[in-house]
């Protein structure tokens, strides 16, 4: 799976997910925004997939949205936020949120600026890896706009109120043990990639199913009243007892550690 602004790797069961741009630091212009939409729909029919990696070339994440690109055609700006009905996702909102409606841990290894349209799509991830001189803004505000990208989403689960407030109105520029002290990254590592593939290790050791029963339950289970957690959670361990990886996952604790899990269900 290849575009101008994507590139996508797959191996032994994750897939590797670059931004490919580094010229302008691997900024959104409207093909990225295409690319990235069209790569989570073919992911996300992988039932072979564990992991998805997201990273940028060039020693950076992404500088946000470029702007000058955009604002040349207004019909792009359009097609670009233009939705069927008003709680529908647009292309800008997919691009962040589709990585959290992935049935597989989403990690982002990320070094250098992770700005704007950038710190959208990483708020999209599970889990954000970042390298010591890493920077994060919510840099909207700064020209003149709102953060419409979905990013709020995971934001509101990770941060108070007025801390999210202070970030978004006043555009500022975080360093990476700030952005950890805030809870809008999960590590700060020496190496990013690195330690994102020994993680993917780890997730990988788990059944596919039990991950992502785990991911759609927390995600939408998060803000969700008692009533639908508890319907949720007994939905989807019925569905687990039902699979063949939950019987693989006892044989690995015992008779047969490496035993490979079996394909994902094809619905979460």
């Amino acid at each position: 799976m290849k575009g101008n602004y994507v590139q996508v790797k797959k191996q032994q069961g994750i897939a590797y997910v670059s931004f490919n741009r580094a010229d302008k630091y691997n900024a959104l212009d409207f093909n990225a925004f295409i690319a990235i939409d069209r790569v989570i729909k073919q992911l996300k029919k992988d039932r072979d997939l564990q992991v998805v990696i997201l990273y940028g070339v060039g020693n950076n994440f992404c500088s946000g949205l470029d702007i000058k690109s955009v604002m040349k055609s207004p019909l792009q700006a359009v097609r670009i936020l233009l939705k069927g009905l008003p709680g529908n996702a647009n292309l800008a909102q997919r691009i962040s949120l589709g990585w959290r409606q992935l049935p597989v841990p989403v990690i982002a290894a990320i070094e250098g600026c992770c700005f704007g349209g950038g710190m959208q799509i990483a708020l999209g991830a599970d889990f954000r890896v970042v390298s010591p001189t890493a920077q994060f803004s919510i840099m909207e505000a700064k020209w003149g706009l709102v953060p419409d990208m979905a990013g709020l989403v995971t934001l509101r689960e990770i941060m108070p109120k007025d801390q999210a407030l202070l970030l978004t109105m006043t555009a500022a520029v975080l360093t990476a043990d700030e952005a950890l002290k805030k809870g809008l990254v999960t590590e700060v590592v020496v190496d990013p990639m690195q330690r994102a593939e020994t993680l993917a290790q780890m997730l990988m050791q788990t059944s596919p199913d039990a991950n992502a029963a785990i991911k759609l339950s927390i995600n939408l289970s998060w803000t969700a009243s008692i009533r639908c957690l508890l319907r949720r959670e007994t939905f989807s361990q019925i569905k687990l007892l039902m699979g063949r990886n939950r019987a693989i996952a006892a044989l690995r604790q015992g008779k047969e550690p490496e035993r490979p899990y079996e394909k994902r269900q094809s619905r979460w």
